[in-house]
């Protein structure tokens, strides 16, 4: 499961992302930042907003559909990683005179359909997204890697599903405010390598469809992850529960 590799360099990280969320006094730009990309993770990706139906509901649109949960989380994952790769290719295809407005984006919006993956996912586990855990959760398997390192300084790293672990350390409110920050500053900082690495959009046709399949390798990575993260709860038998308004 890839939130419990790390590597020294994850480790630091970890550390740099922790300090700054646990500082109150921090109120500058890349505070801010971190704090708005959480929240806008969890309001379009989980609680939905405008044309987005909360995560809990598509969730249950394709329980419905599916009698078997683990054949609705697959057709929950497919349904996103198209959505990802559109959403990758479109992007890619202006070349190099839209990438600076387009790329930021697309990462955005990438995003965005991850939470819904991951929250999705969770949901058809049996687990309830107004759960101040579970969003939490969901945020730890966006961190990938770098959430294993934040996993470890919180004292959360070892056996069972991330939700468990969160309930057993009993971290109050603010706890949990401080580990959502500093996901915030580890998805800023992957942000940042992603739009490095992703320079190759530059051409075009050659642009869009590296854009395509670098985002729906990373879907499909970030689904496997959920349901690592998600163990089906027992009794739960794919019932759907949480939504919006929180």
């Amino acid at each position: 499961m890839p939130l419990l590799r790390r590597s020294k360099d994850e480790d630091s990280a970890a550390d740099e992302a922790l300090a700054k969320a646990s500082d109150d006094a921090d109120r500058g730009r890349l505070s801010q930042a971190a704090t708005q990309l959480v929240r806008r993770l969890v309001d379009l990706g989980i609680d939905g907003a405008g044309p987005l139906a909360p995560a809990a509901d598509a969730a249950a649109a394709a329980r419905r559909k599916h009698s078997d949960v683990e054949d609705a989380i697959d057709a929950l994952v497919s349904s996103s990683t198209r959505s990802a790769a559109v959403g990758g290719f479109v992007t890619g295809l202006g070349g190099f005179v839209t990438l600076p407005v387009a790329l930021p984006a697309n990462l955005l919006g990438y995003y965005v359909i991850a939470t819904r993956t991951v929250a999705g996912t969770a949901a058809l586990r049996g687990y309830d997204l107004s759960s101040e855990e579970v969003r939490s959760a969901v945020l730890l398997v966006l961190a990938d890697e770098d959430g294993g390192a934040l996993l470890t300084k919180f004292g959360l790293a070892g056996p069972g599903g991330l939700v468990t672990r969160l309930a057993r350390k009993q971290l109050a409110g603010p706890g949990l405010a401080v580990l959502n920050k500093a996901i915030g500053f580890q998805l800023l900082s992957r942000l940042g390598r992603s739009s490095l690495s992703r320079l190759g959009r530059g051409l075009p046709l050659a642009g869009g469809l590296l854009g395509a399949g670098l985002d729906a390798y990373a879907l499909r990575r970030t689904a496997k992850a959920a349901r690592a993260a998600f163990p089906l709860r027992r009794g739960s038998a794919g019932e759907v529960t949480g939504g919006a308004g929180r």
